[in-house]
């Protein structure tokens, strides 16, 4: 794995582009793994320049485990490293994880 000091969210509105990009490839596990690549190789930094030019190189580079712990890490503080806490009021009552996980293995 190439050194990474930074990580950059994406906006909602780039996630759901890289994601439009990946959808014309059949196999699930190909559609998730070239998202992820995309996603990482615009969030991954080192001295202030991107880590990765494109997916590809993200894929040749990161094994999956690898790629699981930046994407959570990214999901969980935004990449900052820092566990940051709930606020009270900030959780949606109304959320439904198992909905959520269903939805996510679509």
């Amino acid at each position: 794995m190439r050194d990474i000091d930074e990580l950059r969210p994406l906006t909602a509105g780039r996630l759901l582009e890289l994601w439009r990009q990946c959808r014309e490839a059949e196999d699930p596990l190909e559609r998730v793994l070239r998202c992820n690549g995309r996603i990482l190789s615009e969030c991954c930094f080192f001295q202030g320049e991107r880590v990765y030019g494109d997916e590809t190189e993200a894929l040749a580079d990161l094994t999956g485990r690898q790629m699981e712990r930046l994407l959570c890490r990214l999901a969980r503080d935004g990449g900052s490293g820092e566990d940051r806490p709930t606020e009270p009021g900030t959780v949606n009552p109304e959320f439904d994880a198992a909905r959520f996980a269903a939805l996510w293995r679509v």
